[in-house]
């Protein structure tokens, strides 16, 4: 009888992840594991499907050659591959999830445990100019080597480690926990399967030593304030053999004078006397790229905004810059001499005496009040 199709077995997609796999495979065996159904051929005949299944998918060399040629490309009278039948516990079933749960490594079966070292972050403080433009820098981060003393080895120069007598090497052990074989980081060599008696002085027995490195980041024009830039295999270095951490530098921008960013769009206050807001004129703002004029019509109010478009920042994943919206201000005048607060006086004489068509504001607001205590 043709076997079926291992995706199928285990009710999954060709393009499932390992995790989806995992959990398929997972909730199968808890169904037709021969220890919850005795005495059901059946159920031991699916379970052993379901094993050999998760055993080929879960490997990503027989993986691979199964999804280009079948069950020829992991046939066991070939290449000696997963077609066993079933033998063992319920432990042996559930050993691979559960030690990756329990384990805190990857799976490796028979061997010491290898660990994927730690991200790190470095927290780089830019200016809002150096993030419109981009640039490139350097920076300082911590980084380890191996020590010239023992040569990485850990163990004082004319001494070397010794097997684990608790793993016998292996760097797991395994306990039970009633129903549950638990496969565990062994605690005595913590999965290196080596223990050294006579450690190291000036690397402590780890192997390596802290120094300082120098990395050159380039960042991008357009990045915005809390975005990361990954710099791969620059964090922490791996444990027994294992792939190095990576690096993430993430963006602080630093608070400008002048403007407030809101995505790709710029806000500025622009201060102007109530004079120019009274008969309107041409004034200068400054921009990113330098200063700019545009007239302000007569009769502005205060916090009127104005739009300059494509003046802002062009992001990182923008097609086009952002715009710059300048919100009036109109300033009082302070430290007035005698004849200026004479023509003040004589301009609001004139003001009043024209009546409610020179403050249409505070004819309107005046309205308003005396609705109010009515």
């Amino acid at each position: 009888m043709a076997k079926r199709d291992f995706y199928e077995t285990l009710g999954v997609a060709k393009n499932a992840s390992d995790d989806e796999i995992k959990k398929a495979y997972r909730k199968l065996a808890m169904k037709f594991h021969p220890d919850r159904n005795p005495d059901s051929k059946q159920s031991e005949d699916k379970f052993k499907e379901a094993k050999e299944a998760y055993e080929m998918l879960s490997d990503p060399q027989k993986r691979e050659a199964y999804d280009r040629f079948g069950h020829a490309g992991v046939d066991p009278n070939v290449g000696g591959g997963a077609g066993a039948g079933f033998s063992g516990g319920f432990s042996d079933a559930f050993g691979d999830i559960f030690g990756d749960i329990f384990g805190g490594g990857g799976r490796q079966r028979g061997g010491p445990q290898v660990y994927r070292g730690a991200d790190l972050r470095y927290n780089l403080d830019i200016t809002l100019e150096q993030a419109a433009n981009g640039f490139d820098t350097t920076i300082r981060v911590p980084s380890w080597d191996e020590c010239e003393t023992c040569h990485g080895s850990g163990a004082k120069p004319g001494t070397s480690a010794t097997t684990c007598g608790t793993c016998g090497g292996h760097g797991q052990v395994r306990m039970q926990q009633g129903f549950f074989s638990i496969q565990q980081t062994c605690p005595k060599c913590h999965g290196s399967g080596k223990v050294i008696a006579d450690p190291c002085s000036p690397c402590a027995g780890s192997g390596r030593v802290k120094r300082n490195k120098t990395l050159e980041v380039k960042i991008p024009a357009g990045i915005d304030d809390g975005m990361r830039i990954r710099s791969t295999g620059n964090g922490e270095p791996g444990m027994n053999g294992g792939p190095p951490g990576d690096l993430y530098v993430e963006i602080h921008i630093k608070q400008h004078a002048v403007f407030q960013r809101d995505g790709d769009d710029l806000h500025c206050e622009m201060p102007i006397s109530f004079a120019k807001a009274a008969i309107g004129g041409e004034i200068e703002v400054p921009t990113l790229t330098g200063k700019v004029s545009f007239s302000v019509p007569e009769g502005t109010q205060s916090g009127k905004t104005f739009r300059l478009r494509s003046k802002g920042i062009k992001g990182v994943r923008s097609g086009f810059p952002g715009d710059l919206f300048c919100h009036v201000v109109i300033e009082t005048p302070i430290k007035l001499t005698d004849r200026q607060k004479d023509l003040l006086r004589e301009f609001e004489q004139l003001t009043a005496e024209g009546g409610a068509k020179h403050s249409p504001q505070s004819k309107s607001w005046m309205d308003k009040v005396k609705e109010f205590f009515e």
